[in-house]
């Protein structure tokens, strides 16, 4: 199974390909809040969250981020059962 073409689902109707996550993070750290910040003043940051609260944060290897309000442990599962 290829996979460059399975999206991982990350709340709302929205997926990032499964091949491009390097991490998912929860979102109350300093440093993730500096990446958050970071990301944002490079125009790299990608709101998922339909206006709920960020629960995790997705690292790709393009340096997007990536927020969204599923849970960092669901987000593992679902790359896990993908995998």
């Amino acid at each position: 199974m290829g996979s460059n073409k399975i999206l991982i689902n990350i709340g709302f109707n929205n997926a990032v390909s499964l091949r491009r996550i390097v991490a998912v993070v929860g979102p109350d750290a300093a440093p993730v809040k500096r990446l958050k910040e970071e990301a944002r003043r490079q125009n790299k940051l990608i709101d998922a969250t339909n206006g709920r609260r960020t629960r995790a944060v997705i690292i790709t290897d393009s340096d997007h981020v990536v927020l969204s309000s599923v849970q960092p442990e669901t987000l593992a599962q679902r790359i896990e059962d993908n995998e």
